[in-house]
């Protein structure tokens, strides 16, 4: 195979991807199978460079095996890589960025390393490294090593099949710029992975009820997913027009277009893209007229290249029917519904995906969406859908406080089909007037690997979203390393991208935005410091104000993705700060009581609008801020 030479500046993105399809062998996808149980680290020895070691950094999400072996291997400004049949363009074209930013300034594509030069090899093959294979690895994972042969430095990329070699390249940039850091690294640690997901559906769901996201976040979120080694975005924003009150009828030009986009964005990042229609509020399951509208749907968004679909049937009234003839044809209650709902998810199984191979499988929403017991619609659902259909459950409860193994067997077993984890965290709109930005906390290890797949509906807000989503992808990829209040400062690191001061900000705006029904502390590191205070402690009203300032100016140093929709927050704890810090000031004589009361009304006057039009108040530490600032007012 010839060489492809990549001078600087690098190519653009869209040509390089045209030339790197021509360069590769094809494509293999498929693993042999899970690991063998308490699969083994990768043995023998490396062979690193002599020298001081180059520090492992944190990788997210945290890989099942990684062995440092005490070494560094730098890039160099000339690099040779070696692609297969299991690297794609977005792999190469993630392992080329990471090694521009590393320093190379010539990377050969295709060409054998010169003389003490770094060979990047990408082609399934780990000889040389004793990295181990990635044959019976699980479909996503993947091997990873980083030393030194008798041939020269080397790293090494293999997957169990196309999507584990992409997740190979991920970890890969990581090393060479770890999560947080504000720079990229010139000098790899030597190091060995063997990786694999816990569970096979990892995910976003953006099915919240209220403002839709933009395009450019949807774009930026499969962006996300794809570097965090997410591989789901199941699209149902409940307020998309054409997706539940219209939807019936094609979408127009327009609209279709960024869908396409978005489909093939998601393709070449490998996320599966998930359409979600939701018929539920009007359709006449016994309707020829209303499935063939379903089908012509789908068949539109099929040939704008949407490969997964869903059909969800939740929020609707299982009280009565939409048409009388339903109740003619199944006559009436919970049951009746739920073999109404499996013939037509049935018809869409066979009739429009079971033609089409490439077709995921289908996936639905029951009404019925929660809980850990049996009952008629259960029972009944289970009898009547087709085993190729998946169900996704939100887990004890509509907003589950804790999901524990137990209930996730109960659940499969109840609806007798595959089950997908649809987690109600963060999103807000059943709370708009708060951001929920706590860990992704109260799971047990043992659920991911009992489920097909775990996936959490977002909030309105897209970037506030990003740092639990972030625990998400922790968490879903390898549960027994899991440690929730790591895993949300390293979404918040990810956020800063290596400014400090932007990074001080959001960890004290978290805190502030804490609690929720996983988690119900009020901002416990702000409780801290005002009992701290309040107890006289050497340095805590210094300690206090310099918190307080902080959030008072985090409108100004987060990241500039989080000042749009967290404006109405940021601006609530802007307020809120300045008048604590009147009242510790008030404390010391130097405010006046009027001046706190005054900051308090604008604290208190911010707003927003839910998704059903109503005004609700912003709150930030409620319970804490509010409580400091009433304890001034009302002392002596």
């Amino acid at each position: 195979m010839r060489a492809l030479r990549i001078p600087s500046p690098l190519l653009p993105g869209c040509a390089l991807g045209l030339v790197i399809v021509l360069l590769l062998r094809g494509c293999a996808d498929g693993g042999d199978g899970p690991p063998r149980a308490g699969a083994p680290s990768a043995g023998g020895d490396a062979r690193p460079r002599a020298g001081a070691p180059a520090p492992v950094p944190a990788l997210w999400p945290p890989p099942r095996v990684v062995r440092d072996d005490r070494g560094s291997v730098a890039i160099g400004r000339t690099v040779a890589v070696r692609t297969g049949d299991t690297t794609d363009p977005a792999a190469l074209d993630t392992v080329v960025a990471a090694l521009r930013a590393g320093g190379a300034r010539d990377i050969r594509v295709g060409d054998e390393p010169r003389s003490g030069e770094l060979l990047v090899v990408t082609d399934g093959t780990t000889a040389g490294l004793a990295a181990g294979s990635p044959r019976g690895l699980p479909r996503g994972g993947y091997v990873l090593a980083a030393g030194h042969t008798g041939g020269g430095p080397r790293v090494v990329l293999a997957g169990a099949d196309r999507t584990g070699t992409f997740h190979a390249a991920q970890t890969f940039a990581q090393l060479v710029r770890p999560v947080g850091s504000a720079a990229a690294r010139t000098t790899l640690p030597a190091v060995r992975v063997r990786d694999w997901p816990a569970t096979a559906a990892r995910g976003v769901v953006e099915g919240f009820y209220g403002t839709p996201w933009t395009h450019g976040e949807r774009l930026a979120q499969l962006d996300f997913a794809a570097r965090f080694k997410l591989n789901t975005y199941v699209y149902t924003p409940k307020d998309d027009p054409y997706l539940r009150a219209r939807w019936r009828e094609p979408y127009p030009a327009a609209r279709l277009t960024g869908l396409r986009e978005l489909a093939r964005r998601a393709e070449a990042r490998h996320v599966s893209f998930v359409y979600a229609l939701s018929p539920g509020p009007s359709v006449c399951y016994s309707s020829a007229a209303d499935r063939a509208a379903l089908l012509r749907k789908f068949r539109q968004l099929w040939q704008a290249g949407v490969r997964a679909y869903a059909v969800p049937l939740d929020d609707i009234d299982i009280t009565r029917w939409n048409c009388p003839a339903d109740g003619a044809a199944y006559g009436s209650g919970r049951a009746a519904v739920a073999r109404a709902q499996a013939d037509l998810l049935n018809h869409v199984r066979r009739a429009f995906l079971a033609p089409r191979p490439e077709a995921a499988p289908l996936l639905t929403v029951p009404t019925e969406y929660d809980g850990t017991r049996a009952g008629p619609y259960k029972t009944a659902l289970a009898a009547a859908l087709d085993a190729g259909v998946t169900v996704m459950w939100t887990g004890p409860l509509v907003v589950s406080p804790t999901l524990r193994t137990g209930q996730a067997r109960a659940a499969a077993r109840h609806y007798a089909h595959p089950v997908v984890i649809w987690d109600n965290y963060p999103v807000n709109d059943y709370t708009p007037g708060t951001l929920l930005l706590g860990p992704y906390t109260g799971r047990d290890p043992g659920v991911p690997g009992v489920v097909a797949g775990v996936t959490a509906n977002a909030m309105n807000q897209a970037a506030a979203s990003l740092p639990a989503l972030f625990s998400l992808a922790a968490y879903a990829w390898h549960p027994q390393a899991h440690r929730p209040a790591a895993a949300l400062d390293a979404g918040l690191r990810f956020l800063a991208a290596g400014d400090r001061r932007a990074l001080t900000a959001l960890r004290a705006f978290a805190d502030l935005n804490h609690a929720s029904r996983l988690d119900p502390a009020p901002a416990p590191r702000l409780a801290a410091l005002i009992e701290a205070y309040r107890r006289g402690g050497p340095g805590a009203e210094d300690a206090l104000r310099e918190h307080l300032t902080v959030l008072a100016s985090a409108r100004d140093t987060v990241p500039r993705a989080l000042r749009g929709s967290a404006a109405p927050w940021l601006d609530a704890a802007h307020d809120w700060a300045r008048a604590a810090l009147a009242a510790v000031a008030l404390r010391d004589g130097t405010d006046t009581r009027a001046r706190v009361r005054a900051l308090r009304e604008a604290a208190r006057g911010h707003t927003v609008t839910d998704w059903q039009g109503r005004v609700r108040t912003v709150e930030v530490g409620a319970g804490v801020l509010d409580a400091f600032v009433a304890r001034a007012l009302d002392g002596p």
